[in-house]
């Protein structure tokens, strides 16, 4: 009987071997060994068509090319659009100038980027955080001066902070494949390129806040959502619903008992399952209007998932005891004061006593 089984290639992937169908792209072969291993992505998106190889950060190095072709490929490689070949052999981490390319890589998308973690609503789900904590360094060589833009409405539910934006691409090629006509895109080039509307034509189609789930940064914002609360304070919940343009699958933020945002559910790519459509997203904040599934799994990693769910849980029994162990009993009987003129004093004192210490540590 002649074998029908689809031919599989084998390639090497930082020392561990998988078999994949042809026409995989390096990326989707690391993603099936878990998230430790894959190259991280941040214009690159699985379920919208042609996206990926603008970020660079996924470049990785390829040893040999192929079995037929064993030399190495001369420079590195973007995993998410460069296809395996049988025995193909790839470095992702295990190779320093993958790394060092990485570190070089994040220093360019912070080029212009602010920091506005402590009052971006994306902090605590932010890729580019992420991505920074893994391969950024410490301090910035950059003394120019970066460049701004003012805040745009681009809809009624959108809001545009384009200084945020590191030009992925991802909400352009969604409003292409998920809507029936798109008004906005990349204008203008190089330093000056941005995401903009035509004369600020608004974004308003019954899909257009899909466009904010996709961003990897904090750059489109849901104008019902800003500022209402940081996303770790905030509890996720599987919900459903009967909907005529959509799925009606969703994932509700809970603050309490108050429905705070609606997002698509995301896989462990951060990447959306199924498109919803504005009446889904922004409309139905009310329980009553979803049927409620469950807790959405989350990473144990996640700042998301700090105090989540289990109010039942105990600390662990070696913290406790490492705790108990290492615990002391203060005593102090020195008076309580609260005279604002002696503490004063009594701090000129110390800062004395502290100023003799290190004239004398110095001498």
């Amino acid at each position: 009987m002649e074998n029908t089984a689809p031919q599989l290639f084998k390639i090497t992937f930082d020392g561990i071997e998988i078999e994949v169908p042809p026409g995989t792209t390096i990326m989707q072969a690391a993603r099936q060994l878990g998230p430790h291993y894959a190259p991280p992505a941040m214009c690159y998106y699985e379920p919208l068509k042609g996206t990926g190889g603008k970020c660079r950060a996924c470049l990785v190095k390829v040893t040999a090319g192929s079995a037929k072709d064993p030399r190495p490929m001369p420079k590195l490689v973007p995993s998410c659009i460069t296809t395996v070949q049988d025995g193909m052999v790839v470095e992702n981490t295990t190779n320093e100038s993958v790394l060092e390319t990485r570190r070089g890589i994040v220093e360019f998308l912070l080029i212009n980027h602010p920091l506005d973690c402590p009052v971006c609503d994306q902090a605590g789900e932010c890729h580019l955080q992420d991505f920074a904590f893994e391969h950024g360094r410490v301090t910035t060589r950059y003394e120019e001066e970066r460049r701004t833009f003012e805040k745009q409405d681009i809809g009624p539910y959108v809001q545009l902070h384009m200084t945020r934006c590191i030009l992925c691409y991802r909400c352009v090629f969604t409003a292409d494949q998920i809507t029936n006509k798109r008004v906005h895109g990349v204008m203008n080039r190089g330093d000056h390129a941005e995401i903009s509307t035509y004369i600020e034509k608004a974004i308003d189609n019954d899909f257009s806040g899909n466009v904010i789930d996709v961003c990897p940064v904090g750059a489109l914002t849901d104008k019902t959502y800003r500022f209402k609360s940081r996303v770790w304070f905030s509890k996720p919940v599987e919900a459903h619903c009967d909907c005529e343009k959509c799925s009606g699958n969703v994932t509700l933020w809970y603050r309490g008992d108050e429905v705070i945002r609606v997002t698509a559910r995301k896989n462990e790519w951060g990447e959306v399952k199924e498109f919803i459509c504005n009446t889904c997203r922004f409309e139905r904040k009310k329980t009553s209007d979803w049927t409620i599934e469950g807790p959405t799994k989350i990473s144990r990693h996640s700042v998301i998932m700090a105090n989540k769910y289990r109010a039942d849980v105990k600390k662990p029994a070696f913290g406790l005891k490492v705790a108990e162990a290492q615990y002391k009993q203060i005593d102090d009987s020195r008076p309580y004061i609260t005279d604002g003129t002696t503490i004063r004093e009594l701090s000129k004192e110390n800062n004395a006593k502290a100023n003799q210490r290190s004239l004398a540590e110095n001498n």
